[in-house]
């Protein structure tokens, strides 16, 4: 039987990505490879609560939800989530996962919506990002870079050239105790990058 170290597993608004403001079940997986230094989750990286995908599963179907994001910590940190987000999408779900982009993607099911974290260097792992895994890439999924300053703004922005990211999901969003959003958006419209502005909508509204 197959388990999974769990942080926890709750109900709440997705507040980022294509998927902002809608409900979702979040599966937290226990564990991660980096250390960033803005990370709001630090307590994922305790030890959690060993689940069979049996008892996860039943957890995520007591929501209204087909909607599920396996989050962190890094999903990834454990060989066995990709079976997990497998056996969701065998159920009906659409799976989301948050993952940092430091391990390989190519155990992920290519119908999961990966939403990639390329680390700037504000975040303390600015160099943790495996630049093959944009092969590996679908065009349904997303690329997020987490902003604290304008070093990163410049970082981010050489990044979708000289990869030629554009035409794909891509999110800025700022580490709001250290970016304004008004003055992100202001560096966003000089330049007009073909990026979303994100703004963590369930701080916004004080949910989970």
């Amino acid at each position: 039987m197959k388990h999974l170290d769990i942080c926890e597993i709750f109900y709440s608004l997705q507040g980022e990505s294509s998927y902002m403001g809608m409900p979702c079940v979040f599966v937290r997986l226990a564990g991660c490879n980096l250390r960033c230094s803005y990370c709001d989750t630090t307590y994922s990286h305790s030890r959690g609560r060993m689940m069979s995908f049996e008892e996860i599963i039943s957890e995520v179907s007591q929501y209204p939800a087909k909607l599920v994001e396996l989050t962190g910590g890094e999903p990834l940190w454990q060989e066995e989530s990709p079976a997990l987000m497998q056996a969701l999408l065998e159920r009906g779900y659409t799976v989301l996962l948050e993952t940092n982009g430091s391990l390989y993607l190519d155990e992920v099911p290519r119908d999961v919506i990966k939403i990639v974290d390329i680390k700037c260097p504000g975040s303390s792992e600015g160099d943790s990002f495996q630049f093959a895994n944009l092969k590996l890439l679908a065009p349904h999924d997303e690329i997020k870079f987490v902003l604290t300053n304008y070093p990163d703004y410049c970082f981010a922005r050489e990044i979708i050239q000289r990869y030629q990211l554009a035409g794909r999901g891509l999110h800025f969003s700022p580490v709001t105790q250290l970016l304004p959003a008004g003055l992100l958006a202001e560096w966003l419209l000089a330049d007009g990058l073909p990026v979303k502005l994100g703004m963590q909508l369930h701080k916004m509204l004080n949910l989970r």
